[in-house]
């Protein structure tokens, strides 16, 4: 397999155009059929991105968060010299001048920025923690006696830190990832090269078909798309396979559509083909099928927030696939970076869940009929094999 990760595009990054900063990023709303980059100085903006998912996966938005706030205390800061940014963002509430704002006044605007950002979505931990790193920042920088000017140059440099912080978490994730898979490999190798070896996974569930004529490699099951597009680059779920597919490992991953919204068939599949993965699209109705065919050797998945008990938020039906990879004996893995650990909630019920424009699951309303559109469901630590993070793996059940 030829891996080819460089034609992937960023998906957010900060840039500086004569001096204005601007916040870039990849329009996933309208990927596969177009690739859109965007460019805005106007933090209103990346927050309706955020909202709108044309940011999304946790940890890009944790990023959004944080430089969102940065171009917030760019607007907001008015040194002398710095009335071009009004200008050129042409920012209506802009308080811009020839002079240093009041110290007041721009701490308060700043702040509620943040609330206002931090509140754009949510489930997923990482956009409040983005906004409280730079929150963090303004606030020991204001503290240290720096002018709103020096304040926002100072969270334009956390925004380019944490971009290339979260790259190289994901990186260090998908390497755990990777020995992970690499053991199964081995385990699966010498059951299947062993005489008469069962290719079931032990205990009650039952014998998958077609594991024994199984090929080289693993196959993967993943759900929703946790892969470079989540996140600055590089991925979390999808990170593992992209280091397991440089080691020879991967055989083929097979991508959930992911309804309503469709993230698999439009963002995971297209990520992947271009990255040089072999992958197969599937309804979400076959993930059970596919598993009794044999045809799964692990599924991983990404999360948007996990509480300190181990219990995992993800996209909407990756419940479902936890209770089938249970029945079946199969590995189920959460990839994602120890910023979506929210240890300040305790279990899966306290996790708030997001619920969607019914809209996007019924784009005609019919009288009488009522809509859920939930984008999350809460995955108990029971049936999560292992917890795959930057630091290394963690196996809630032994916790």
């Amino acid at each position: 397999m030829l891996l080819n990760l460089e034609n992937l595009p960023r998906t957010i990054w900060v840039e500086k155009s004569g001096g204005v900063p601007a916040v870039g990023f990849v329009d996933q709303r309208l990927l596969p059929g177009e690739l859109i980059l965007v460019r805005t100085s106007d933090w209103r903006e990346v927050v309706d991105a955020v909202k709108t998912l044309a940011v999304r996966g946790a940890p890009a938005i944790g990023v959004a968060g944080a430089a969102a706030v940065m171009l917030a205390a760019y607007e907001y800061a008015v040194a002398e010299g710095d009335a071009r940014l009004a200008a050129q963002r042409d920012c209506e509430e802009s308080i811009v001048s020839a002079g240093e704002s009041d110290r007041a006044t721009f701490d308060d605007r700043l702040e509620e920025a943040a609330r206002v950002i931090a509140e754009a979505r949510p489930t997923a931990v990482n956009l409040s923690w983005g906004v409280r790193r730079a929150q963090e920042a303004a606030r020991a920088a204001r503290a240290a006696g720096k002018t709103a000017a020096e304040t926002a140059e100072a969270l334009y440099e956390l925004a380019e830190a944490l971009i290339a912080e979260d790259e190289a978490v994901n990186r260090r994730i998908g390497a755990h990832g990777a020995a992970l898979l690499r053991e199964l490999a081995d385990k699966l190798d010498m059951e299947r090269g062993a005489p008469g070896a069962s290719h079931d996974r032990g205990g009650d569930a039952p014998l998958r078909s077609g594991a024994s004529a199984r090929q080289q490699g693993l196959n993967i099951l993943t759900h929703c798309n946790a892969g470079s597009l989540a996140t600055a680059f590089y991925g979390t779920a999808l990170g593992v396979v992209y280091a397991a597919a440089q080691e020879g490992i991967i055989n083929r991953v097979f991508a959930d559509e992911t309804r309503p919204v469709n993230q698999g068939a439009r963002l995971t599949v297209w990520e992947l083909a271009r990255a040089g993965v072999p992958v197969t699209l599937q309804c979400d109705d076959m993930a059970a099928s596919l598993m009794a065919e044999g045809q799964v050797d692990a599924i991983i998945v990404g999360a948007d927030r996990i509480a300190a008990s181990g219990d995992a938020a993800n996209k909407v039906g990756t419940l479902g696939l936890a209770i089938m990879a249970r029945y079946f004996r199969i590995p189920f893995y959460v990839a994602a970076p120890k910023s979506t650990i929210d240890c300040t909630t305790k279990s899966g019920a306290d996790i708030p869940i997001e619920e969607r424009d019914h809209a996007e699951v019924l784009a005609e309303p019919i009288l009488g009929v009522a809509v859920r559109n939930p984008a999350f469901d809460v995955t108990p630590y029971e049936l999560i094999t292992a917890i795959v993070t930057e630091d290394g793996v963690w196996n809630p059940l032994e916790s």
